[in-house]
């Protein structure tokens, strides 16, 4: 009798050949659209352009909480290191480069020839930028090459998609604070290899402010969007300091045009809109840069600091001080590269205020120059310090990177759902291939949707 019950119970890998068979007849059955769906409706990979902003805002905080979302990597484990290192790093290179020309601007600025600042500040800070632009760079490029479409879900990310413009508003930071010993003058040509880049992301994200459903500015409106204005003001602050005329005028054009929507649809605060948490607050200091940034380059553009440079500028210290003075906004919340977001803006007012300071010369202008430029250069080391520490000692910095691993389909009750929450070495391997792929050819599907099959005993 007891041989006859374990006759009629069929083996594991009887059972293990017949799901194989069924699943690869299904593979061979339909076509590579089927096959693509079958792809969006279990991952949603496919729905990424469509996913509204309020499920990545949750994310951050219960990336599963809601009916609709599933993660779609083991979050009790640790990713590779590249999975988890995002293209907002980028706003490190963003601070220190800044900084390289604050302090050339405070030996260079007639207001500020007291100070009797060496050139040689400079000099060290750029090459200090130069190198972490090539490490940050070097690093996210080996993601794109390794995990394109990690890469992808990146770029879009209603939040993360504005930090692309970071690495290109970088190099124009190079490009403006490259010490005298170095160059003295910079080809042409360099600007408008820096702004195509730009100009081309432009195209994509201004349209869908426009007319892109789940992108229109009116549902994904935050303090992050002002990366993707400053860099126009940055390119025409650079190309004017080179010679140019139109190109720079027309990207300051473009850049107030958009700035202006951007600002009044922020302060409306519609309620399509979604509150940022609070690990987030730091970006509202990215409100100071744009018209910071702005003020100079229409200075530069007009051979003078007039009115319009001053009204952009006194925009600009206003919102400083309006945000400085809000001491409970930005506390309660753990260190994260979002803190990096306060160093630039905070050197743009700076570098801002020593130009006005130079046609207006008096001791209150020069000593809020001297205040502005040294809280920079504190909240700068401060951060670098504290970024060192957290990434190479603590080694919290880079966590699993939970608002780009999501999913808006509801968790079923599968074997596959539970290899991928347990851990599943095999099964992680899976999902992690896919992410090193964006061409979603039969093969790369057909590795995703693999079934694990038990192994026999």
């Amino acid at each position: 009798m007891g041989n006859a019950k374990q006759a009629d119970i069929p083996k594991p890998t009887a059972l293990a050949s017949v799901m194989i068979n069924r699943w690869s007849l299904l593979l061979s059955d339909c076509k590579l659209a089927c096959c693509n769906a079958l792809l969006n409706q279990r991952w949603g990979w496919g729905d990424i352009e469509k996913y509204p902003m309020n499920a990545y805002i949750k994310a951050i905080y219960t990336p599963i909480s809601m009916a609709s979302e599933e993660i779609v990597l083991p979050d009790d484990k640790p990713w590779p290191f590249l999975l988890h290192y995002p293209v907002s790093s980028f706003c490190i290179c963003l601070g220190v480069s800044s900084e390289a020309i604050m302090w050339k601007t405070l030996a260079t600025a007639t207001s500020t020839k007291f100070l009797h600042i060496n050139l040689m500040i400079n000099l060290i800070l750029w090459w200090i930028s130069v190198a972490l632009v090539a490490i940050v760079s070097s690093i996210y490029l080996l993601k794109v090459i390794l995990y394109f479409e990690a890469v992808r879900r990146e770029y879009y990310h209603p939040i993360r998609v504005n930090f692309f413009f970071a690495p290109w508003i970088s190099l124009l930071f190079l490009a403006l604070g490259v010490p005298p010993s170095v160059a003295s003058n910079l080809p042409v040509a360099l600007w408008y290899v820096l702004m195509t880049p730009i100009f081309c992301l432009e195209l994509k994200i201004y349209g869908q402010w426009m007319s892109g459903g789940q992108r229109r500015l009116s549902k994904v409106a935050n303090p992050s969007n002002h990366l993707s204005i400053v860099g126009n003001f940055v390119g025409a602050l650079l190309g004017a300091s080179m010679g140019l005329k139109e190109g720079p005028i027309f990207f300051f054009a473009v850049g107030l045009a958009h700035y202006t929507v951007l600002f009044v649809t922020l302060y409306q605060r519609l309620p399509t809109n979604e509150t940022l948490p609070k690990e987030l607050h730091p970006v509202f200091f990215l409100f100071v840069a744009a018209p910071s940034v702005a003020s100079m380059a229409w200075a530069t553009i007009q051979g003078s600091f007039d009115y319009g440079s001053r009204i952009a500028y006194f925009i600009a210290l206003f919102l400083y001080f309006s945000l400085a003075v809000r001491v409970n906004f930005f506390r309660g919340f753990k260190f994260s590269l979002a803190w990096w977001a306060y160093t630039f803006p905070m050197t743009g007012a700076a570098i801002a205020t020593m130009r006005y300071s130079s046609v207006v010369t008096n001791m209150v202008t020069q000593t809020l120059s001297v205040i502005l430029s040294v809280v920079a250069t504190l909240t700068v080391t401060a951060l670098l310090v504290t970024t060192i520490l957290h990434a190479f000692v603590l080694r919290d910095l880079f966590l699993n990177d939970i608002t780009i691993a999501i999913s808006d389909r509801k968790p079923k009750p599968h074997k596959k759902w539970f290899n991928i929450r347990h851990g599943s070495p095999d099964y992680g391997k899976d999902i992690e291939t896919f992410l090193k792929f964006a061409n979603a050819d039969s093969k790369d599907i057909e590795t995703v949707l693999k079934i694990p099959t038990a192994e026999a005993t």
